[in-house]
């Protein structure tokens, strides 16, 4: 068989797989994230798992000692859960897949609050009895490292980019800032009064900091660790998070027993001022919001539910309860990020092997042919930024979603322009 009959029989049936994996592509649809929300009310002592898609109560996970604060991994694998107890220090491991705790690491002390790094590859957490950050290496689910902070902590979270670790100081109003690398403190910033909840910005540009006491919001940038504005919220602010991006803050406001909050505050970040109030449940906690930025859930604490606002109308439109249990608590609450069907894997694997089957040695482009096949690759490249970029609306899922069967079909054009020169 000649070298020319060749090629063209490998690249037919690489075309031919190539559009059966973009015939798989096409029914891929990401599936809507789940909340974790932490219970530790009487007798429960469990994480709720709600799916977001439903708004129903999909499972409750049982953990040891008192679920206080929550995270979720990057990658939706992992919920990390604070756990203290009477006779417990620890922090829970649930495995997503089972929703069964796969395992508990001792940090001793009275662990208060925990952040997963943006790589899933540490887990910081905080001790309300003592001045230091635990430092929880996830591959082996052990304790590597005492950061010490030289005060008590309260919160903490890492920088996208993962070189500064900001932790609050309650009982002094300040923020210490600590290099991620040397795990060193190297400035501290005065906020206002009781410095209790904090979160990033999605370009790490800014940090966002809620003081309990004050009836504010501190906004840092952390450029320069100064702080750039202070927002008068709701009664007691006390945790906030940033929508995907980035111009969107929403605060909880849990009020006191003689002037409740039971509010959200819906801050415009480009303007620094509250836009909108919601109101939810009794005594609001925790928030955390969906990564299509679509949806907000707030745990209500004296309330014994979530309330779940439309992002869209500031308008709650669903409200959570907790099932069975009566008297649950409900505190902290982390949303996992959109996970994908198993058929990504598989076309994944699918256009995998169809360029192994094609080998280099046997294509054998001529330099010319490669050229005019890149070329027509990128100025596709280049129209799909575009209209990612003019599109309204536009959210990071429906991306996420589009891409992977659009560079298939790139490809199956390439495959397609190259039998074309083939049989030239």
């Amino acid at each position: 068989m000649s070298n020319k009959a060749r090629r063209e029989g490998t690249l037919i049936r690489a075309f031919g797989i190539t559009a059966l994996a973009i015939l798989i592509l096409v029914s891929i649809t990401g599936a809507d994230p789940f909340a974790y929300v932490t219970s530790p009310g009487i007798d429960t002592e469990t994480i709720f798992v709600i799916d977001t898609a439903t708004n129903n109560l999909k499972a409750v996970v049982p953990v040891e000692g008192w679920p206080r604060d929550i995270a979720v991994n990057p990658v939706g694998t992992k919920v990390y859960v604070v756990t203290p107890g009477i006779s417990t220090a620890t922090v829970s491991v649930i495995d997503t897949a089972t929703n069964k705790v796969s395992a508990t690491v001792d940090v001793g002390g009275y662990p208060m609050q925990v952040a997963v790094n943006p790589a899933g590859t540490k887990v910081y957490v905080t001790d309300r009895d003592g001045t230091n950050i635990s430092l929880i290496d996830t591959s082996t689910n052990t304790l590597m490292a005492q950061i010490n902070v030289g005060m008590i902590t309260r919160n903490v979270v890492i920088s996208p980019d993962e070189k500064k670790i900001y932790a609050m100081n309650p009982f002094n109003n300040t923020i210490s800032v600590i290099d991620a690398i040397t795990n060193k403190v190297i400035t501290t910033i005065s906020v206002e009064n009781s410095p209790y909840e904090v979160a990033f910005a999605p370009d790490g540009n800014k940090v966002y900091v809620t003081n309990l006491d004050s009836n504010t919001v501190s906004v840092i940038d952390t450029a320069t660790d100064n702080v750039t504005a202070t927002v008068s919220v709701g009664n007691s602010p006390s945790d906030i998070a940033v929508s995907p991006d980035g111009k969107k803050a929403y605060v909880t406001n849990s009020g006191n027993y003689n002037d409740p909050g039971n509010t959200v505050s819906v801050i415009d970040t480009v303007t620094n001022t509250v836009t909108a109030t919601v109101h939810v449940g009794i005594t609001p906690l925790g928030v955390a919001i969906t990564p299509d930025g679509k949806k907000v859930y707030v745990t209500n604490a004296e309330s014994d539910n979530v309330s779940v606002i439309d992002t869209a109308t500031n308008k709650v439109i669903a409200t959570v309860n907790s099932g069975k249990y009566t008297i649950n608590y409900p505190t902290g609450v982390a949303i996992g990020p959109i996970i994908y069907t198993n058929m990504t894997g598989q076309s994944t694997r699918t256009a995998s092997n169809a360029t192994e089957d094609i080998g280099v040695e046997e294509t054998e482009f001529s330099l010319s042919e490669e050229k005019k096949a890149v070329e027509f690759n990128n100025s596709n490249n280049n129209n799909s930024e575009s209209d990612n970029g003019n599109s309204p609306g536009e959210n990071d899922s429906s991306k996420n979603i589009s891409t992977p069967g659009f560079l298939l079909f790139e490809s199956l054009i390439c495959l397609y322009g190259g039998w074309k020169f083939s049989k030239k």
